[in-house]
């Protein structure tokens, strides 16, 4: 079978497509580009942006708004976060000590073919649910193997529950004491290995706050994927917009020089018959 679809195969390397993701200028006619859609995988950044419970928010700053001296209207601001808050990318150096940061990940590893992971029947009655290779191998018993070289991105439906932190994270409260009454799903160690060993994935993203359960202490996920060199996507919204595949996902961080982390803007591109 054709996994993806050989439209989204021949959409990578047209000219039109390439010239859209590097320049920005395409002729907006172009049928490649018609025949299709995007989807926003990104959480506004704002005072209500979730961050870890003991980070520092985002902070919008106003420097100046008003007329010119010159009689034209200026505004500029300046802001401040964390790096892992919002929706963001891990770095592998996050939980790898020779991995690389944000800036030498290449931009090939953050643009690919998406396949969708639901796991929203488990993750609604479970909060702690972890995800692993039998989720993997139900998916691959309907829809096929799951290529190497994907962007496997996990749907639990926590987007749902954006910007409430209660509901999202299991807890509003902030500092060190709050971290223990984090209650969310993710990625269980025996499936991050699967996914890089068995598979070979290019990223992993999901909806929630961490690719590590809310009740994670060792962060096993994070080192495995870190170790592999796989970029995670954390506080993806939207998967629910996605086909189970079929997608470009397209998931383009700040290009931080030494960061471990940085904010992400990540949407996908549908076509209209895959």
């Amino acid at each position: 079978m054709v996994f993806f679809g050989a439209k989204v195969n021949r959409l990578l390397l047209t000219p039109a497509f390439l010239c859209l993701l590097m320049l920005g200028a395409c002729a907006p006619q172009d049928a490649a580009l018609r025949n299709g859609r995007w989807v926003d995988l990104t959480h506004s950044f704002s005072a209500e942006t979730i961050y870890w419970p003991n980070a520092d928010h985002f902070k919008l700053e106003k420097v100046y708004d008003g007329h010119a001296a010159g009689g034209y209207h200026y505004s500029a601001n300046r802001y401040s976060a964390a790096e892992h808050g919002g929706t963001h990318m891990d770095a592998p150096i996050h939980f790898d000590i020779k991995g690389q940061t944000v800036e030498k990940i290449g931009i090939e590893q953050t643009i690919g073919p998406g396949v969708v992971i639901d796991v929203t029947a488990n993750s609604t009655l479970h909060r702690d649910y972890l995800v692993g290779p039998g989720d993997f191998l139900a998916f691959e018993a309907k829809q096929g193997r799951i290529p190497k070289g994907s962007i496997v991105l996990i749907r639990t439906g926590y987007d749902r529950f954006w910007p409430d932190a209660r509901q999202y994270l299991g807890t509003d409260e902030r500092g060190e004491s709050a971290i223990p009454k984090l209650h969310f799903p993710g990625l269980s160690p025996e499936g991050a290995r699967w996914l890089v060993e068995q598979r070979d994935v290019r990223a992993v993203g999901l909806d929630t706050a961490s690719i590590d359960y809310g009740q994670s202490r060792l962060f096993e996920s994070h080192r495995i994927l870190a170790l592999h060199a796989v970029p995670i996507f954390e506080n993806l919204k939207g998967l629910d917009q996605l086909p189970v595949t079929g997608a470009l996902v397209v998931a383009l961080p700040m290009k931080i020089e030494g960061g471990s982390g940085a904010p992400l803007r990540a949407i996908a591109f549908i076509t209209d018959n895959p």
